[in-house]
């Protein structure tokens, strides 16, 4: 073995710490999963990495490589557990984060509450400066001024980080930087911010919030970084560390450090990719990856092989998720929908005397009752055990036991007294309560986005994604389901295809009639130059392999927003006569017809710079430990159609071979999850290994 044959993929849930270890020479895929410790995720991290290397019968100097996944970004936002965090804002401008984008997500709610801004006003420091929107300079800056202020505030309110906020600033950045020089110079201890940097774009609520968010988390992040690569270095591990982002390539972890907000959704993007892989492989290229772990269900579109992708993502939403109520970010993300419904979702009554699934999460401490580590509330992890779904003994390979009566106690006391009905009724309707929850927001978000899924493919995976996706999928009128092996850590498993990568948008307003060819390589020339620049640490300067997507922003004129256009390759001189009729044909993928006789402007240019993703990862071959036989035995599970319990085999999903047909009712396992089979589902093993799944008819359904 030489070094250089391993990778290592870790993704840390907010339940769960999957681990998957992958042989590039051989396709070996060595996995694991363990519990998370949410007072610092990196304990479980290195905690999991002996037991995962133990398993595998390897040594920490053969791993080349680790790609590292995490929601702590993401949690340390909707906790609001970041850096006391100080904004430098122009002169007037001091209120914009309260402000926002002066719209209601609900409007006839008179009561309709927003999330209060991370920087309270009075830690907001106006700056007596000001740029044009031509770029020129109509009000000088002074640095020391500004030093004195933020040096005052430090002082009486322990501020940690800066964001610096000035009006205009991706047209001329003069301002921002100069900040941000004086103030490393004034308060050498302070992490500082600049929204030109963080993300150029011209609306000012959206890049300020953007900016104020990044520097936030930013101290905090730095120190898990820190953290982790000290822990791995005890370890005795001296390969390369690589962190991936929200859209689905990886940065090294200077530039994490730099950008933490663009790590805000890396562990479902990795899983996203990795659905796009399965669908090339079972020649599907429309799909829906529907991703159940412990905390959230996250569910992705996959168009033409390619997850979408958007500039734009709300976080810490404080109202039945929806659009408008929560924090704005403008960042590269796959276009993901998240629902507060996972394993450990707490079940209970609602004010309506209904059952409530979600989104508040047991999470990993304390867990499920049945982890019995001091739970008491129900879950969904303690429904699908009542429901018999999951067999106690083998939870996790046999590594986790789970207390089956204690689950059952749990549902008893929370649904006994409200609604007089036994522990396996309740269960039940927990279970479907987060199905349609499922369903109601998937077919929401597919429709925001001109998406049909009935003709689709769901490739499902996570933890509990395998135990609720035919009865989602039948919902849906999908008639093709995936189970790849290794579900229950796919998404760990996709941070293992994670392509090295770096997005950047440039707000730059341009009419077309105005733009010639030469202007217009010329702007894509220097943010190919800026985009690339985080990729050469890792690459040594070396750009003739990296990869380039392009794409402008564009409207008619007089309109408020604007619509990617995705440019084929070729120079402005080729490209230039092309873009009206390339624009009418994704306005009228949106909106029926375009106008084509109206005047068109240029808003934000974009590019992606990437290097090819590691190879073979689709092909893996998991190292297992198989029981004996395919059938390994029975148990009772509930079923719907029946209203009670039925005898149902078990099947080793480890022991299936090519060609073979399982008709439910039927449960399938692995040691990270279990597939469920309803009444007349069936699956077959295609020869990519992966499972097949039909949902019954849609007319079967009760």
């Amino acid at each position: 073995m030489t070094k250089g044959d391993w990778r290592l993929g870790i993704d840390i849930g907010g339940t769960f710490t999957d681990f998957a270890a992958f042989d590039q020479r051989r396709g070996k895929l060595h996995i694991h999963k363990q519990l998370t410790t949410p007072g610092d995720p990196s304990e479980s991290v290195l905690s999991g990495i002996p037991v995962l290397l133990g398993e595998a019968g390897i040594g920490i100097a053969e791993i080349d490589s680790i790609v590292h996944g995490t929601t702590l970004v993401a949690n340390a936002l909707i906790e609001r557990k970041g850096a006391r965090t100080t904004m430098l804002v122009t002169a007037g401008f001091a209120d914009i984060l309260d402000i926002a984008l002066e719209r209601r997500y609900d409007m006839y709610d008179l009561r309709a509450r927003y999330p209060a801004p991370l920087v309270p006003r009075r830690l907001r420091i106006e700056v007596g400066e000001r740029i044009g929107a031509d770029g020129r300079v109509t009000v000088p800056l002074d640095p020391d001024a500004l030093a004195s202020a933020v040096a005052r505030l430090v002082a009486d309110e322990d501020i940690e980080a800066v964001a610096v906020c000035f009006l205009n600033s991706p047209v001329n950045p003069a301002h921002e930087a100069a900040a941000v020089e004086r103030l490393g110079e004034a308060c050498p201890d302070l992490t500082v911010t600049s929204s030109a940097d963080v993300i150029p774009f011209l609306r000012e609520h959206e890049r300020w919030s953007t900016t104020v968010m990044n520097a936030f988390v930013q101290p905090m992040f730095s120190r898990y970084v820190a953290r982790l690569e000290a822990g791995l270095g005890d370890l005795g591990f001296v390969g390369s560390l690589a962190i991936t982002t929200s859209s689905g390539g990886c940065l090294d972890p200077q530039t994490a450090r730099r950008y933490p907000i663009r790590v805000l959704e890396s562990g479902p993007a990795a899983g996203a990719l990795m659905a796009s892989l399965i669908g090339r492989r079972t020649e599907s290229e429309n799909l829906l990856a529907f991703d159940m772990g412990g905390t959230t269900a996250k569910g992705a579109l996959i168009r033409g092989g390619r997850p979408l992708k958007r500039y734009d993502i709300e976080v810490a939403r404080i109202h039945d998720f929806k659009p408008g109520s929560g924090l704005s970010v403008k960042t590269p993300v796959v276009d993901l929908i998240e629902i507060g419904a996972g394993g450990g979702s707490l079940a209970g009554v609602d004010a309506r005397g209904l059952i409530r699934v979600g989104p508040q999460s047991a999470g990993a401490d304390p867990g499920p009752a049945c982890y019995a580590r001091g739970g008491g509330t129900p879950t969904l992890t303690d429904a699908n055990l009542a429901l018999g779904y999951l067999d106690p003994e083998s939870f996790l390979g046999g590594g986790m036991p789970l207390d089956r009566a204690a689950a059952q106690a749990a549902l008893t006391r929370e649904f006994g007294n409200a609604f007089e009905m036994q522990a396996a009724t309740a269960a039940w309707g927990i279970h479907e309560t987060v199905n349609e929850q499922v369903v109601r927001a998937f077919r929401n978000h597919a429709a925001e986005r001109g998406f049909d899924y009935r003709g689709a493919t769901m490739v499902a995976f996570g933890g509990a994604g395998p135990l609720h996706a035919l009865r989602v999928a039948r919902k849906l009128r999908i008639g093709k389901v995936v189970f790849a092996v290794g579900a229950g850590v796919m998404s760990a498993i996709g941070l293992l295809a994670s392509p090295q990568a770096f997005e950047l948008l440039q707000s730059d307003w341009v009419d077309l009639d105005a733009l010639d060819a030469a202007s217009f390589d010329r702007r894509f020339a220097s943010l190919v130059q800026r985009a690339a620049a985080p990729l050469d640490n890792a690459h040594k300067g070396a750009r003739n392999g990296f990869a380039v997507r392009r794409a402008i922003d564009m409207r008619y004129s007089g309109q408020g927003y604007e619509i990617e256009v995705v440019l084929p390759d070729g120079g402005g001189a080729d490209l230039l006569p092309r873009l009206p009729g390339l624009f009418d044909e994704c306005y009228a993928r949106v909106f029926a017809r375009p106008f084509s006789k109206r005047p068109i402007e240029i808003v934000n240019w974009k590019v992606e710079v990437s290097v090819p993703a590691p190879p073979g990862v689709a092909d893996y071959r998991p190292v297992v430990r198989r029981r004996a036989g395919k059938r390994i035995g029975a148990r009772p599970a509930w079923l719907p159609e029946d209203e009670d319990f039925v005898e149902t085999p078990i099947y080793d999903r480890y022991a299936l071979e090519t060609g073979d047909e399982i008709t439910g009712p039927a449960l399938i396992e692995e040691r990270e999850s279990t597939i469920v089979l309803g009444r007349d589902d069936s699956a077959v093993v295609a020869a990519s290994g992966d499972l097949i799944a039909t949902p019954a008819a849609v007319e079967a359904m009760t």
